[in-house]
């Protein structure tokens, strides 16, 4: 065997579907391993069996990049314009602003970064390989396809492996294919067009050995394994902006361009019409642009958001990304994982079939609570202890209780739903031992065990595939003893539990002389057969409720995971995501011979999809998205993370998720519970509200300044606030008064509508007209305030420290209107529910008196000391603005 290789004699397709010695011929290799120099010379040409870390840009460029949104933007022009002014007080307060927006932004990102560094994680670090004709021990990292390698139990499989032998083995790939049992191996080669989930011959990178033994060749290394496929997958995925950012995105750059223009007219009227000085001319605009750009919307937006963080981790979500807090508000359809999301991922024994009776069993999981229950009025118990003991002695699991109480499983799930069902039928298996074990092969289909009870006499206990263990029956356990076994009617259960979803196993027996001490293949022939269990991985009760809840909010739900079909169905209508008989089923098979432009006209229509990639995850959501569906995507194992990168909204689970999982997500619940993504949603919901709320309330701030100053320009009238009282303006509401309204609650019956449409303006034209109506109000009090006390022959800065208060105690009497925008504020409500109204508004009149009497303050802002009679005015007409907006909130609501 030559030395040198070439690239592509390191590749073979499908080697799942070639006989092992056509792989082994392909790759230029042999059984008996390769030799140092071979691997040596492979590892050159193959690369390390690494998964490739994405090319990062320098820190100070991703620092850098999170100034490139409009509002920021608005932001930096602002302080330009202080910069000329040559304020540079102003300059540094709106500086700081900027920064800190960018500092959340670079502290949040790096999301698919981690989540690829996750899925490295999973490889596996140590590998067993024939090299120089021996075994050896070799890091992963220098494994090369052709080398021969060997599997035991609790090994992370360090490559893609074409099996050549397999003993009893099975693989655990849950958290690449979704499956909830280990998978069994075999060296058979399977279909070209099989799934993942269905490549018995092959064993992937990252997945774990959970029994048996297994030799294999392996076929792939690094990026072109599976796993590295994800990795692909979640690298160019890519992201989507959030229905806020989008929004303000928009918002932003038509404020802009309104801004701008209203500027230059205001500096043609005010030269050519009142043949105003340039520079008081260009001092105004300035003073304009300064008014109408709202600098404190940015901030607003990232602390609201940062409340609804802390909102959020309280109820078990843990946020990642901040502009996905308002993203979970316009959800309209969650796809979500089962195993481990929508069910416990915790294999229960649901029902027990005996030749006498039925029987049902309570509880959920791996906590023995619950109990064995006859179905029908029986009452035979006999014939319950002789299933009861197989599922306890022939069986390898343990269920013991960890540190905090938690009742946990320590070997296999479906041995574990046996051992658990024992327990709750109170089975003492007493001084019972095992004498000898035919141990769980693949080919078989079934566990036998040699055991000795307390009087010493002895039987061969074997549980496994009902089909394996009725062909070796003879006689079934009836009232009285042995009686024929009636193997139609086992087929008509077997049928009937594999309908309702339930994967099936049976339990006989052979008593045996005592002398006995071995038992082997030919040994279980004319077995007394007795009885069936159906096991499951049983839904969580609170996802059932929560599923509920979404529909009635709007939202659909769908279900993707590699289980099979029947099962899947089964699950969904148990969980009342599908009802009826009539209902489609997508498999992995079928989407893959449908067209993206075929999967776009059924997919809103399919509520389950089973035995799917993480390829058809993807696609799934992209064809959800290109009906405008805002896509939230659970899951908990490695192959949802790209799924879960594309989605608009990206869940993993806390508990059982992995790491790549949840970096890859925008939320991680804590509590592994779907019910959990509800109340997200809900409060999602609530903060996009107090969002809207917000910007409606600080907008008249500028409008209302803006009107000012360019009503005084129009008319060639003295400005009645200088650029920096107008800045201090902006920013002593924003900091205060505007995030009040982040803490409101709840509106009523806010998961009884449906999600908000996604597209259209931020503020719609029935908003922008009510703000420029209050905007008219507040900013009309602030000039006649001016203007009259102006012309009692006042000082022009004691006018203008007036009218500032004006425009303070305006906002303040707006913020009530603003609590309730959907029915009135004049009621009692307004003054209970949100204590932050009152610590705001003390706030604010703290930091205007502050404006008002403080020396520096003074100085810095042109203002001067009022007396007390001068606050009396500024009061009343906040008042009668208050009740004159609530007259305007009642005309909206009639239209």
């Amino acid at each position: 065997m030559p030395a040198q290789v070439t690239e592509a004699e390191l590749v073979v397709a499908r080697p799942f579907a070639l006989d092992v010695d056509e792989v082994v011929r392909e790759l230029h290799a042999d059984r008996a391993g390769l030799t140092g120099e071979d691997a040596a010379a492979r590892l050159a040409v193959a690369g390390r069996n690494e998964l490739p870390e994405p090319a990062r840009k320098p820190a100070i460029v991703r620092f850098l990049a999170h100034f490139n949104d409009t509002l920021i933007y608005i932001l930096l022009g602002a302080a330009v314009i202080k910069a000329v002014m040559g304020d540079w007080l102003d300059f540094w307060v709106i500086m700081a602003v900027a920064i800190i927006n960018a500092v959340v932004g670079y502290i949040q990102e790096g999301r698919a970064e981690k989540a690829l560094a996750g899925i490295r994680g999973m490889l596996s670090a140590d590998a067993s390989a024939r090299r120089d004709g021996g075994w050896v021990t070799v890091p992963a990292a220098e494994l090369v396809p052709g080398d021969v390698i060997r599997l035991m139990p609790g090994d992370k499989v360090p490559a893609d492996v074409r099996l050549f032998q397999a003993f009893q083995l099975r693989v655990d790939e849950s958290a690449l294919t979704g499956e909830s049992v280990p998978t069994s191996k075999d060296d058979k080669p399977v279909a070209p067009d099989a799934g993942v989930g269905d490549r018995s011959s092959m064993a992937f990178s990252g997945t774990i050995v959970s029994a048996g033994q297994g030799r294999g060749i392996v076929t792939a290394t690094g990026a072109d394994t599976e796993i590295g496929k994800i990795q692909s997958l979640a690298d160019e995925a890519g992201t989507l902006a959030t229905p806020l950012t989008r929004q303000l995105d928009d918002f932003g750059r038509v404020l802009t361009v309104v801004i701008l223009g209203m500027a230059a007219a205001m500096l043609l009227i005010g030269r050519f019409l009142h043949q105003m000085p340039f520079d008081e001319l260009v001092s105004a605009a300035i003073g304009f642009a300064v008014a109408a750009i709202p600098e404190g919307l940015p901030a607003l937006v990232t602390i609201t958001l940062a409340l609804g963080v802390q909102q959020m981790a309280r109820r078990n979500a843990i946020t990642r990304k901040l502009p996905a807090v308002e993203a979970l508000g316009s959800v309209t359809t969650v796809c979500s994982d089962k195993t481990g999301t929508l069910t416990k991922n915790e294999m229960t024994v649901r029902r027990i079939v005996t030749p006498l009776a039925r029987y049902d069993v309570t509880g959920l999981g791996y906590e023995p609570k619950g109990e064995i229950r006859p179905a029908g009025g029986a009452s035979a118990r006999g014939d319950l202890t002789a299933v009861l003991a197989v599922a306890s002695l022939c069986n390898d699991a343990h269920i013991v209780r960890g540190e905090e109480g938690r009742w946990q499983l320590v070997g296999e799930p479906t041995e574990g739903a046996l051992k658990v069902v024992a327990m709750k039928g109170r089975l003492d298996p007493g001084a019972a031992r095992r004498v000898a074990v035919i141990p769980f092969d693949s080919a078989n289909k079934f566990m036998a065990t040699l055991n000795e009870g307390a009087d010493g006499s002895r039987a061969i206990l074997v549980k496994g595939a009902p089909d394996r263990l009725l062909e070796r029956s003879l006689t079934q356990r009836g009232a009285a003893g042995s009686e024929p076994l009636d193997i139609v009617r086992w087929e008509a259960v077997i049928d009937e539990l594999s309908g309702e979803g339930l994967r099936v196993l049976a339990a006989a027996r052979k008593p045996v002389r005592s002398d006995v001490d071995d038992v082997g293949l030919d040994d279980l022939r004319d077995l007394e057969f007795l009885g069936l269990w159906g096991i499951v991985d049983p839904p969580r009760p609170e996802a059932i409720e929560a599923i509920a809840e979404c529909h009635a909010a709007g939202i659909s739900v769908k279900m993707i995971t590699g289980d099979h079909a029947g099962t899947a169905l089964a699950i969904g209508r148990e969980m009342g995501l599908v009802e009826g008989d009539d209902v489609r089923v997508l498999t992995g098979t079928e989407l893959e011979a449908l067209s993206q432009e075929q999967l776009k006209e059924i997919v809103r229509d399919v509520d389950v999809y089973a035995r799917t990639s993480p390829e058809h995850k993807i696609r799934i959501v992209r064809a959800l998205q290109s009906h405008g569906e805002v896509v939230a995507m659970t899951g908990d194992g490695v192959n949802d993370a790209p799924a879960l990168t594309r989605a608009n909204v990206g869940i993993a689970m806390g508990i059982k998720g992995t790491e790549a999982t949840k970096e890859a997500a925008e939320f991680v619940l804590a509590d592994d519970n779907f019910a959990t993504i509800r109340s997200a949603i809900a409060e999602g919901r609530r903060i996009y509200d107090n969002l809207r709320k917000s910007i409606v309330f600080l907008l008249p701030t500028n409008g209302a300044q803006s009107l000012v100053i360019l009503v005084a320009v129009l008319f060639g009238l003295t400005l009645p606030l200088t650029s920096v009282q107008v800045l201090w303006v902006n920013m002593v509401t924003a900091i205060t008064l505007s995030l009040a309204l982040a803490y409101e609650p709840a509106e009523v019956g806010i998961m009884s509508r449906p999600p908000r449409r996604t597209g259209g303006p931020i503020i719609d034209g029935r908003e922008l007209a009510f703000i420029l109506l209050v905007s008219v109000l507040i900013g009309g009090a602030a000039m006649g305030v001016f203007y009259g006390v102006a012309g009692t022959g006042a000082d022009v800065d004691y006018a203008r420290t007036e009218a500032v208060l004006m425009l303070a105690l305006g906002q303040l009497a707006f913020l009530l209107n603003c609590r309730f925008m959907s029915r009135s504020s004049i009621t009692p409500d307004v003054f209970r529910g949100n204590r932050m109204i009152w610590i705001s508004a003390g706030a604010l009149l703290v930091l205007q008196l502050l404006f008002t009497y403080v020396p520096l303050m003074n100085t810095l802002f042109e203002s001067e000391p009022l007396a007390a009679a001068s606050w009396v005015l500024p009061i009343v007409l906040s008042i009668a603005i208050f009740f004159a907006v609530e007259i305007l909130k009642a005309l909206f609501r009639r239209r």
